[in-house]
């Protein structure tokens, strides 16, 4: 082996080159060379497809077909545009509401896959207890505004769970940063169980409330979860 091009190869942080240029045949050095560089770049792109799916920390789902027999879109979404990210090239929202269990979280997993693995979209998923309390966290530690400049870095922050638990003041008032941080410059997706009318019991302040909604709902799409259970009717079958 030639150290000099292990060597250079290190300097010029080409890993895979400098691992396996050696194990490279080719009829000519233009086709070496070419192979070279294609292999670099697939492991680049590898390393980054990794790299993005550990950052979003997306909760794992199956590989069945999606069922979207319940799901009522806006007028002229189209299912395309959602699992194809249309909506994060306009900066726009999506806003999914039903019930527990009908798929919500599931079709939100879905799209932030498709975003990274199709695109090499910036996501993260966070439930909205868990954001609060790594903001509330951050804020105490004095680390906030390195939290703020994470998630400005990303193309879609994915809220799963709005109006499981109410919020504390603090708590609200942080995540009203957020959401007015992410305004008109990246996409929010939040999935909740609640109407509008009834936000008010997650952020405690008809004031606090009236603004994250007049935020969210600018630029947004919503889209309404009709069915029943999955897990209930899975639950029912398994019987």
């Amino acid at each position: 082996m030639n150290t000099n091009i292990e060597e250079y190869a290190k300097r010029l942080k080409l890993s895979w080159i400098r691992e396996h240029y050696h194990e490279i045949e080719a009829a000519s050095n233009e086709e070496y060379i070419l192979k070279l560089f294609e292999h670099e770049i697939q492991q680049r792109e590898e390393r980054k497809m990794n790299l993005l799916l550990k950052q979003a920390t997306l909760p794992k789902i199956g590989t069945n077909p999606y069922d979207w027999k319940d799901i009522v879109l806006t007028p002229g979404l189209k299912r395309e545009d959602l699992l194809d990210g249309l909506f994060i090239e306009q900066q726009e929202n999506l806003i999914f509401y039903g019930g527990v269990g009908t798929g919500k979280t599931y079709l939100a997993t879905l799209i932030g896959l498709n975003a990274i693995q199709k695109y090499g979209k910036s996501i993260k998923f966070y439930t909205v207890a868990s954001l609060v309390n790594r903001l509330l966290e951050a804020n105490e530690k004095g680390n906030l505004n390195r939290l703020f400049k994470q998630i400005e870095k990303l193309d879609l922050l994915i809220l799963d769970e709005l109006g499981y638990i109410p919020l504390h003041k603090q708590g609200a008032e942080l995540l009203f940063q957020v959401i007015s941080m992410c305004y008109e410059a990246k996409s929010i997706l939040i999935t909740t169980n609640l109407q509008f009318g009834q936000w008010n019991h997650v952020f405690g302040d008809p004031i606090l409330t009236e603004a994250v909604i007049d935020r969210l709902i600018h630029h947004s799409h919503l889209i309404v979860f009709k069915g029943d259970s999955h897990r209930y009717k899975e639950s029912i079958i398994q019987r």
